[in-house]
């Protein structure tokens, strides 16, 4: 197969656990850019959390954020793609995130707002690299247009709130575990999955072309997806079920094999 598009997570696949890219992953991503195949971004972090790593690979292509709730282009910033969620859905969320004393890392109009300032937002606010808000008005924030509502914490609580979720009655709204302590929600309609065929759409690219390369739960469906899907060596045993080939981890650069052997 002569495979046009590549979609790759960040955390865990594209970076290595210093959150870090080796020279040489860089220098076949670049190549690989430069040859005509589409290089895309695919990460549940905003777009400020993605600035630095396409200027370094020379990304101009289209970068999937938000776990897929917006699309931008990355030579010219211009939106291609947004959907946030339903002020009334956003409401309910973040009224048990107060419930459950959680940490809510919320995201509206590319601004980061918390419900508390503590040792959790900090340590999200490194990784997105903007500065937390404090939402001191819930009832009059729950309008503004939410693009998704992260929470921070113990892994063991996420895992019973996911389950404690699955049982209300949400029409518009997903929720999954994107990495061991976030559990995040967006739109229905929005996935890594869902970004990837409107992109497709957009190129001319079918999803038999393409290769999608992750590790958390949260890249599941963009692995069933891609023509290819492919998980890291670092993904949980649930992942690489998903996937029609698993690579080396993150810090063996698994992607860098994957760009030798494909492409």
């Amino acid at each position: 197969m002569n495979y046009k598009m590549i979609a790759v997570d960040m955390d865990g696949t594209l970076l290595d656990s210093r959150k870090q890219i080796s020279d040489e992953t860089v220098r076949a991503v670049r190549q690989l850019a430069e040859s005509g195949v589409l290089v895309v971004i695919s990460t549940g972090r905003p777009v400020q959390g993605v600035e630095k790593y396409k200027k370094l690979l020379h990304l101009t292509g289209p970068v999937i954020t938000y776990n897929g709730a917006m699309i931008v282009d990355a030579g010219t910033g211009e939106t291609l793609f947004e959907q946030g969620l339903r002020p009334k859905d956003a409401r309910k969320i973040m009224e048990s995130g107060l419930r459950y004393d959680t940490t809510m890392c919320i995201w509206a109009g590319g601004r980061l707002y918390g419900n508390q300032i503590n040792a959790k937002m900090n340590d999200y606010k490194k990784i997105s690299g903007v500065e937390p808000v404090l939402i001191k008005d819930f009832d009059r924030f729950s309008d503004q247009n939410i693009t998704k509502i992260l929470w921070y914490d113990e892994p063991g609580n996420l895992r019973k709130w996911t389950e404690d979720f699955g049982k209300e009655e949400f029409s518009q709204v997903t929720c999954c575990i994107s990495q061991p302590v976030f559990l995040e929600f967006f739109h229905r309609q929005v996935s890594k999955a869902t970004a990837m065929q409107k992109i497709g759409e957009r190129y001319g690219i079918s999803r038999e072309e393409m290769i999608a390369v992750g590790d958390g739960p949260n890249d599941i469906e963009m692995l069933e997806y891609a023509g290819l899907g492919i998980a890291m060596g670092n993904a949980a045993e649930e992942v690489k079920r998903h996937a029609g080939s698993v690579t080396v981890s993150n810090d063996d650069e698994g992607v860098l094999q994957v760009i030798r052997k494909y492409f």
